[in-house]
């Protein structure tokens, strides 16, 4: 009988990646773009009151590492009534550039825009696993944002007896 030693790989390099350094220019990134948070909720709510829009509704699902905005509804007073096609400045940060991005986008397209950032900022990976559920209310009298929020989770009991 003969006897086999496995062979390893060598061990891999050391990483010469900073991680603290790219931690570091992560929360630096996230606190410019919650800066730019409150002037884009500013505008939406006065593009929203103008338009003569009180609230609008945005229902969300996500599961299985997929997630999506369901639907957007907007209302003047009870009333559900169609987005105006008005545009309003929104400011944004892209991956490659650290300049503030001045954009253009419709009332409709902002509250997505800000609907998707807070659910990533407050239930990251939202849309992972059993995922969750929701819905915005964006006000615009109050000029408030409300977020009801509905997390699924698969659970289980272990039970032993010994007879």
């Amino acid at each position: 009988m003969s006897k086999i030693e496995p062979t390893l790989a060598a061990p891999m390099a050391p990483s010469k990646i900073d991680f603290a350094a790219v931690l570091a220019r992560q929360s630096e990134r996230d606190a410019r773009i919650a800066a730019l948070r409150p002037a884009n909720k500013e505008r939406l709510f006065d593009g929203l009151t103008a338009a003569g829009i009180a609230h609008v509704t945005v229902s969300f699902d996500g599961y299985g590492d997929s997630g999506q905005v369901e639907s957007i509804e907007a209302y003047a007073g009870e009333t559900e009534v169609p987005f105006p096609k008005t545009e309003i400045a929104y400011a944004a940060l892209t991956w490659d550039d650290p300049e503030v991005e001045m954009r253009a986008l419709s009332l409709e397209d902002v509250v997505e825009q800000l609907a998707y950032d807070f659910l990533s900022d407050t239930h990251g990976g939202w849309e992972n696993n059993d995922g969750a559920y929701g819905e915005f209310c964006f006000d615009a009298s109050a000029r408030t944002i409300h977020l009801e929020f509905n997390e699924r989770f698969t659970s289980s009991e272990l039970y032993t007896h010994d007879f």
